[in-house]
């Protein structure tokens, strides 16, 4: 009974999966069916009956919650509304790791949205870690091609074995393919999924020169349409609680295809070209050879250049980068 269940639920998956790129009808948990607070007290609220939480930034703190459960590989994903108005040195954040189990040799995978002051645009900034490589930072960071404070838009992460896709709605902006070159830098490990929402006044916003101003607070992030679908891993024993082999079989074969359609991967393709605005592997600065998992783009290298010619182009430093950690004890960045 138990397999034929499995089986059934797998074919219906599938055919989503098939059917465009995110995941449709997957089942939307309340605040208390799949999360816990994690910090923030009274800055955390729940309304249409858990469905919609509210993190707040004010004077006092954050606040964030995390998944009741860990989990290898899934779907992950959350309607995100951002602070409207200024938002310097705010950083709103939705990723998973598994640092509080994993100190020394931790992964993450991470989208964070970074403010900006009045008549600039929100950011956003996608990395990932994995086995604690927090020394190689593997930062990409976008322009928005919409206003993310208006209204709700979603955010999505697809964690594979050997794959790793960042959406926007149904646009995806990049993917992570795991690499012999990468060694255990992929994500591996059981993670948790996270929010938050905290000041990053000393580096989130021109490096720390433009800071938080209390004046417009609170600051308030908006999420709904919480998603978790993925395999939930024992915290102690560190095994699944679901059968692994519908779990192999699940992310094996035509999944990471499917995973981007053609016609998405063109949208991804013109997204980059247009939006993209830093990245890791065309950083002169800090890697005088690019990481071996890197495969350099002549004309991406190009515009990029033009971009900021003293980042991209071995010029002379004129500031140094600030790495931080932070989020909520968070997560290490890059200032640019």
């Amino acid at each position: 009974m138990m397999g034929s269940y499995f089986l059934g639920w797998l074919m219906v998956f599938s055919a989503l999966v098939l059917a465009s790129a995110t995941p449709k009808n997957l089942p939307v948990l309340s605040f208390d069916e799949g999360y816990s607070q994690l910090f923030g007290e009274d800055n955390l609220m729940l309304l249409r009956d858990g469905k919609t939480v509210h993190l707040s930034l004010d004077e006092r703190t954050g606040a964030g919650f995390v998944s009741q459960d860990l989990y290898l590989h899934g779907f992950f994903s959350a309607s995100i509304k951002l602070p409207a108005d200024y938002t310097a040195g705010v950083v709103v954040a939705f990723y998973m790791s598994n640092g509080d189990i994993f100190e020394r040799n931790h992964d993450e995978i991470d989208f964070e949205f970074l403010g900006n002051i009045r008549g600039k645009e929100w950011r956003i900034q996608t990395n990932i870690y994995g086995n604690g490589s927090t020394t190689v930072g593997r930062e990409e960071r976008y322009s928005f091609w919409f206003d993310p404070s208006e209204d709700f838009h979603q955010y999505s992460i697809l964690w594979t074995e050997n794959h790793i896709i960042f959406y926007v709605d149904e646009t995806p902006i990049r993917e992570i393919q795991r690499t012999k070159e990468m060694g255990g830098d992929f994500p591996s490990k059981p993670m948790s999924l996270y929010a938050t929402i905290w000041d990053g006044s000393n580096w989130a916003t021109n490096g720390g020169r433009y800071k938080v101003n209390y004046k417009y607070a609170p600051y308030i992030a908006e999420f709904s349409d919480l998603v978790l679908h993925g395999c939930a891993v024992d915290p102690i024993e560190q095994s699944p609680k679901c059968d692994q082999a519908v779990l192999d079989a699940l992310f094996a074969g035509p999944l990471p295809v499917a995973g981007i359609t053609s016609k998405q991967r063109v949208e991804m393709v013109n997204f980059r070209k247009k939006y993209m605005t830093y990245s890791y592997c065309y950083d002169r600065l800090r890697y005088s050879i690019p990481p071996s998992e890197c495969v350099i783009d002549s004309r991406e290298a190009e515009r990029l250049r033009g971009f900021d010619p003293v980042t991209f182009g071995g010029g002379r430093r004129h500031r140094g980068k600030r790495h931080h950690r932070s989020r909520m004890n968070g997560d290490e960045g890059i200032t640019i």
